[in-house]
């Protein structure tokens, strides 16, 4: 989606040729989402299912929003065991996929996420290859930013329609 996104530029770019990405981490990794996928974040609420899936369901407002522990289906752990009433969700915007079409989703973060720029020209596609091989067949681009002090900050930016 994103990969056809910036071809058609149909994401939000700036006059330089940016991206605005929401970044998080996710245990070792960090990850993102462009903004314009993004609804909204709010603080954790709690989430009811069976815990043998990294999905369960929210109730927020008058409706029911289902919600990805994507530490779960990366790490096969979840991270809500260490903490049920800190956090946030990171509300997507409705999109169309797997079945779900014009369904939100929220992704459950433990820290709160940050708005960053990126320049087009720091973002890759990530190789198929790759995609079908790890547990990252989630992410569809990368985004390497360089930082003052240390190594390159490497972001993956989320396919959303992937997350379920």
């Amino acid at each position: 989606m994103l990969a056809k996104a910036i071809a058609t530029d149909n994401l939000t770019t700036t006059s330089a040729g940016t991206l605005k990405l929401l970044v998080f981490e996710m245990g070792k990794l960090t990850l993102a989402l462009p903004v314009e996928q993004v609804k909204k974040v709010i603080r954790y609420q709690p989430t009811y299912g069976s815990g043998l899936s990294h999905v369960s369901i929210s109730h927020l407002g008058d409706r029911e929003i289902t919600i990805v522990d994507l530490h779960q289906k990366l790490f096969k752990t979840s991270q809500l065991n260490e903490s049920e009433s800190k956090g946030y969700f990171i509300i997507t915007k409705a999109f169309s996929g797997k079945g779900i079409a014009g369904e939100p989703l929220g992704i459950i973060v433990m820290k709160t996420p940050i708005l960053l720029e990126v320049s087009l020209a720091q973002i890759r596609v990530l190789p198929n290859s790759y995609r079908h091989a790890d547990t990252l067949e989630i992410a569809s681009h990368v985004a390497i930013v360089p930082q003052e002090s240390e190594a390159n900050l490497t972001i993956f930016i989320l396919d959303i329609d992937r997350l379920v």
